[in-house]
């Protein structure tokens, strides 16, 4: 290694100097759009969950997923840093309550139950119907006469049901569900949309094809699906405002689009309509 003479020194701690006033003029650069407070100030608390595309922490323990990514860039644009806090889906909504969270990711559902305790924010996107089937199946009416299994708690049990009656099998989860799927028990399944892209993606379909299943007057959640968002304390007034205004320029400006479409969806969920609430 050369030797550093006393005037290389001092030309490198004048380069370091430039460099940091530089970082110190580019953090003051970054002007909120709004005033409001946080859990720990300058920073965004995010509670969370495991529930592929939508949320989870990676291996760097950095935020991901569809929501993750939506509140990264809601915490750039108001020039908060993000701390995300891996908890189970159970604990999560307790976060928030308990003021351990700002937030927290998940696909969670704007329900009348939810809104009595806490307040959530302006759609996200909508957790669409998919039809899964070897055939390519987008239609309601491709149900009819077939085998169709689905997993319970969703919004299109009970109209499925009414609908299909006997020929419709219940799950208590996407993987059982699945298996019978690929086995030929049942001819056709009905799951979240998204879920059975990450399906696809890991190879776990095989031959079978996931499409969003068009509006069909019969099955209300193909014409009104339930509205994803984040939910925050009931007391956070002006946060909420920020968190809905930032919301709405990410649909203007086709960001929300642009995420849902690098998780593999098509884009379409982005299309939301007016806020609502699953009774």
């Amino acid at each position: 290694m050369p030797k550093i003479t006393t005037t290389t020194q001092f030309l490198l701690a004048g380069i370091a100097g430039l460099a940091l006033s530089a970082g110190i003029a580019s953090a003051e650069d970054c002007t909120p759009k709004h005033q409001f407070s946080t859990i720990e100030a300058g920073t965004l608390t995010v509670a969370v969950t495991t529930f592929v595309p939508h949320s989870f922490v990676d291996d760097s323990g950095n935020m991901k997923g569809i929501d993750g990514d939506i509140a990264a860039e809601f915490a750039k644009r108001e020039c908060l840093k993000v701390k995300a806090i891996a908890v189970d889906p159970a604990a999560a909504i307790q976060y928030v309550l308990s003021g351990q969270a700002d937030i927290t990711t998940g696909d969670w559902y704007r329900t009348a139950e939810r809104a009595k305790v806490m307040s959530l924010s302006a759609p996200l996107y909508t957790d669409q119907m998919g039809i899964y089937s070897k055939e390519g199946f987008k239609n309601v009416s491709d149900l009819e006469g077939k085998q169709v299994g689905t997993v319970q708690g969703y919004l299109w049990v009970a109209d499925l049901k009414a609908m299909l009656g006997g020929s419709l099998k219940l799950y208590p989860n996407s993987v059982n569900m699945q298996q019978d799927l690929s086995s030929g028990r049942i001819d056709v399944a009905v799951d979240g949309y998204s879920t059975g892209v990450v399906a696809a993606q890991k190879g776990a379909l095989g031959d079978v094809k996931v499409n969003v299943a068009a509006p069909d007057d019969r099955v209300k959640a193909t014409k009104e699906a339930a509205q994803a968002a984040f939910p925050y304390a009931l007391s956070a007034k002006e946060f909420g405002v920020a968190l809905d205004a930032a919301i709405t320029d990410m649909h203007a400006d086709g960001t929300i689009v642009t995420i849902l479409k690098s998780y593999g969806l098509d884009g379409t969920a982005a299309e939301t309509g007016a806020p609502r609430l699953v009774e």
